[in-house]
């Protein structure tokens, strides 16, 4: 049974949310596949990550950067992949994952202020609820960090 954790964002955007949780993974020594809708918002990522903080560092890389295997952090959108042989996966952009078993922990993140990407989200909860895997659901605070709600 692996642990999914639905991150409803409200306040703060992807860009600066996303950075903090692959903080909080690789210090806990994980290490982590993100999976994009396209290759363009592969792109879009890798750069956020480069430039999101001057005093941080989320050593990371794409198929453009080679060696996938060295990557702490990989960052992809093919969805049969686990080139850095990850025990976390996050999806962001609506993407799902057929292989949620082959990882310790997901993490699914979705934009609150789409209707359409909270429904498509619910629909996901239900899907890995029925399949018997550990949900929880973090809501934004305020301040752009979290709290548990379910």
């Amino acid at each position: 049974m692996t642990e999914v954790s639905f991150y409803h964002l409200q306040r703060v955007g992807l860009d600066r949310a996303l950075p903090k949780l692959l903080e909080k993974a690789l210090e806990r020594g994980l290490r982590v596949l993100l999976r994009a809708g396209s290759d363009d918002r592969v792109e879009a990522l890798n750069a956020a990550l480069w430039t999101y903080d001057a005093d941080s560092f989320l050593p990371h890389g794409s198929k453009a950067d080679g060696s996938p295997a060295q990557q702490p952090i990989y960052v992809t959108a093919d969805a049969a992949e686990n080139p850095n042989a990850a025990t976390m996966l996050v999806l962001v952009d609506g993407m799902t994952a057929e292989d949620v078993g082959a990882f310790a922990r997901v993490l699914d993140m979705f934009d609150g202020n789409d209707a359409e990407a909270v429904e498509a989200a619910r629909a996901r909860w239900r899907t890995l609820q029925a399949g018997g895997h550990a949900l929880t659901y973090w809501q934004q605070t305020d301040s752009g960090g979290w709290e548990k709600k379910a």
